[in-house]
């Protein structure tokens, strides 16, 4: 067809699409085309606009890799990332909620022992020990389940950020015990800013919007028969907990970290001195 209108262009585009044999891409294609093409007349996309917008989604791709996810990170700030979580996400009641993953997660982290600490820097830290069990929906135990974590050092920044961090630094999965018990060990997390030497930094300026994270724990937690979970525990004291950069924070996931000097206690779960502690159960959504 030659010589369309623009009133005629979005059916013409949609009808080139009418035949993809894979159903749900044509689903996926053909709505994303609509609302394209239905923001440009929305907000009268010049060229010169377009231009900036495909320059920016280039710049975006260039500088992500294998330890950088900007694409990720673009989608987390846009509330993408945390509005996909809500529609696919199905929690029963008392399961653990889920949110995003997040632009630093690392594969094939290493697997830590019952209680060793995932803190492989020297330094004196006071520990924060985490120990609970992994349910299922009645409350049924789940031995061995996996818990993998990750977290940003006290300076803010992941490993994979960090040259000075030793690699896999505040990272690795544990394997819960046939009761469902597991105990790691790590340090108490802080808010930290998301990268914004990026396009996505640009973007924040842009908008007049802060960068912060508040201070938060990821974990990955997967058992045969039941559905993953990707979820966070947020700090209860951080100050950035309504405000979150990524829009991810869920009441349901915050938790309030106490600091027990109990030399009772300390021996009890194989550490010395203070140390900050939370029990936290997870409990896991069976397969469908």
């Amino acid at each position: 067809m030659r010589n369309m209108t623009e009133a005629e262009m979005t059916d013409v585009v949609l009808q080139r699409y009418a035949d993809a044999p894979d159903p749900r891409l044509r689903t996926i294609m053909r709505s994303l085309i609509r609302h394209l093409h239905a923001f440009v007349r929305d907000v009268r996309l010049t060229e010169a606009e377009w231009l900036a917008g495909i320059e920016f989604l280039t710049r975006t791709g260039q500088i992500s890799d294998n330890k950088r996810q900007e694409m990720i990170l673009l989608s987390d700030n846009l509330g993408v990332s945390a509005l996909v979580n809500m529609v696919s996400a199905s929690v029963p009641e008392g399961a653990t909620e889920s949110t995003v993953l997040g632009p630093f997660y690392v594969p094939e982290s290493p697997a830590r022992e019952w209680g060793e600490s995932v803190l492989l820097r020297d330094g004196d830290d006071v520990p924060l020990l985490i120990h609970g069990r992994v349910l299922g929906p009645q409350g049924e135990p789940v031995p061995g389940a996996t818990i993998e974590i990750w977290q940003t050092d006290a300076n803010g920044m992941y490993d994979i950020q960090d040259k000075a961090q030793p690699e896999h630094n505040l990272r690795g999965w544990y394997r819960a015990r046939q009761n469902g018990e597991y105990l790691l060990k790590t340090i108490r997390p802080t808010s930290y800013p998301i990268p914004t030497d990026g396009p996505v930094g640009d973007l924040l300026r842009a908008t007049a919007r802060h960068p912060f994270r508040p201070a938060h724990l990821h974990a990955v937690v997967c058992a045969p028969g039941y559905q993953k979970l990707t979820t966070h525990l947020f700090d209860a004291e951080d100050t950035w907990l309504d405000s979150d950069v990524v829009f991810a924070v869920k009441s349901s996931l915050i938790r309030q970290f106490t600091l027990n000097e109990s030399a009772e206690a300390a021996a009890k779960w194989g550490t010395r001195g203070a140390f900050w502690e939370l029990a936290n159960d997870f409990v896991l959504s069976k397969s469908e």
